[in-house]
C-alpha cells in the first residue's frame, strides 16, 4: 500500500502534465491565430485565418477540461487551493474563452463583422493573458498554511515576474500560431506569417532567457534545487538545446519551409515543459505541498486511471483524425488540397 501511495501520485502528475502539454500545444496555436487576427489588414485574410480553425478549435480546449477534472479528482487539496489563489486569472481566461466562442459563431451570420472580429481576437488575447498570469503565479509559489489552504490575498498572482511570464507565453502562442499559418496558408498571407514567426521567435527567446536568469536569483527554493545534482547537469543542457531549436526554427523560416517551423516550435514546447516539470516536481503547489500530501485515496486514483486509460486513446484518435481530414491548405476561406 505504501508503494501505491508513492507511485500513483507520480502517475497522475505525469498524466496531468500530458493533458496540460496537449492543451498548450493544440489550443496554443489556436489562441495565437486569434491574436494574429487582430493584425489582419482586410476581411478576406481574417476569413482565411478563421477558416483554418473552424473545424478544430473547440476540440482543442477539451484537454484543459480534462486537466481540471483530473486535478480535482487526483489532487483535491491542490484543486481547491489553486482555484482560490488564482480566481481572477482563471475568471479572466474563462471570459476570454466565452468572448472568442460567441464571436466565432456570431461572426458568420453578421453583416457587419468588425465587432465580432475584434471580440474573437481580444478574447484570444485575454484568455492567453489569464493563462500566463496563472502559470507565473504557480511558478512563483502560492502561500498556504500548514493544512495546505490558501492564506494570501486576491492579488498575490500579480507581480513583475508574472507579467513577464504572461507576456512570454503570449509571444509563444503567437509563434506557434504563426508557424501553423505558414503551414496552412499560401501566397502573401504565408509570407506575412514567415515574418511574424521570426519576430515571435526572437521575442519568445528574449523572454525565456530573462525568466531563466531571474528565476534562480529571486526564488531561493528553485535556486537550491537547480544547483544540486543531477538537476544542475540537466538544466545546463536544456538552455543549450533551446538555443539550438530556436536556431533551427529560424533557419527553416529563412529557407521558406512550410511544415518544419511548426515541428521545431512543438519541440521547443516539449523542451520547455520538460524543464518546468523538473522544476516543479514533486510539488503540486510549489513550493509548499507535494503530490503525496495532496493526492486522493489510492483506490480513487486507480479507478480514475482505468477510466482515463480508455478515454485518452479515444481523444487522441479524434484529434488526429481531425487534423488528417483538414490537413490541406486554406485558400479563400475554404480547405484545398495539399
Amino acid at each position: 500500500m505504501e508503494t501505491l501511495e508513492y507511485f500513483l501520485p507520480q502517475v497522475w502528475f505525469v498524466i496531468l502534465a500530458l493533458f496540460l502539454f496537449l492543451y498548450v500545444m493544440l489550443d496554443g496555436f489556436d489562441l495565437g491565430v486569434g491574436i494574429l487576427s487582430l493584425t489582419s489588414s482586410d476581411e478576406e485574410r481574417r476569413g482565411i485565418l478563421m477558416t483554418s480553425l473552424s473545424n478544430i478549435w473547440d476540440a482543442n480546449e477539451t484537454w484543459l477540461v480534462l486537466m481540471a477534472g483530473g486535478l480535482f479528482g487526483a489532487f483535491p487539496l491542490a484543486y481547491g487551493t489553486i482555484l482560490n489563489a488564482l480566481y481572477i486569472p482563471i475568471l479572466t481566461m474563462v471570459f476570454g474563452f466565452i468572448f472568442r466562442a460567441v464571436a466565432f459563431e456570431f461572426r458568420e451570420l453578421a453583416n457587419r463583422k468588425f465587432f465580432w472580429n475584434f471580440a474573437f481576437g481580444a478574447g484570444s488575447f485575454v484568455a492567453a493573458l489569464g493563462q500566463g498570469f496563472a502559470l507565473g503565479a504557480v511558478l512563483k509559489g502560492i502561500p498556504v498554511d500548514e493544512t495546505g489552504h490558501f492564506i494570501g490575498t486576491s492579488w498575490d498572482w500579480l507581480s513583475w515576474q508574472t507579467v513577464l511570464v504572461a507576456l512570454t507565453l503570449i509571444q509563444a502562442y503567437v509563434l506557434i500560431g504563426s508557424t501553423y499559418l505558414v503551414w496552412k496558408t499560401t501566397g502573401e498571407l504565408q509570407t506575412t506569417h514567415y515574418k511574424t514567426a521570426k519576430i515571435a521567435a526572437l521575442t519568445t527567446l528574449i523572454g525565456a532567457i530573462f525568466i531563466t536568469i531571474t528565476t534562480p536569483i529571486f526564488y531561493e527554493s528553485v535556486r537550491a534545487r537547480l544547483f544540486q545534482p543531477p538537476l544542475v547537469y540537466i538544466f545546463a543542457v536544456i538552455p543549450i538545446l533551446g538555443v539550438v531549436l530556436i536556431w533551427q526554427l529560424l533557419q527553416s523560416l529563412n529557407r521558406k519551409e512550410e511544415r518544419a517551423p511548426f515541428v521545431w516550435t512543438i519541440l521547443l514546447f516539449v523542451l520547455t515543459f520538460l524543464g518546468l516539470g523538473l522544476i516543479v516536481f514533486p510539488y503540486i503547489i510549489p513550493t509548499q505541498i507535494t503530490i503525496y500530501e495532496a493526492s486522493a485515496d489510492p483506490s480513487s486514483l486507480v479507478i480514475m486511471i482505468i477510466f482515463i486509460g480508455f478515454l485518452i486513446p479515444v481523444m487522441l484518435f479524434y484529434n488526429l483524425y481531425q487534423y488528417i481530414v483538414f490537413r490541406g491548405k486554406v485558400t479563400d476561406g475554404h480547405y484545398g488540397g495539399e
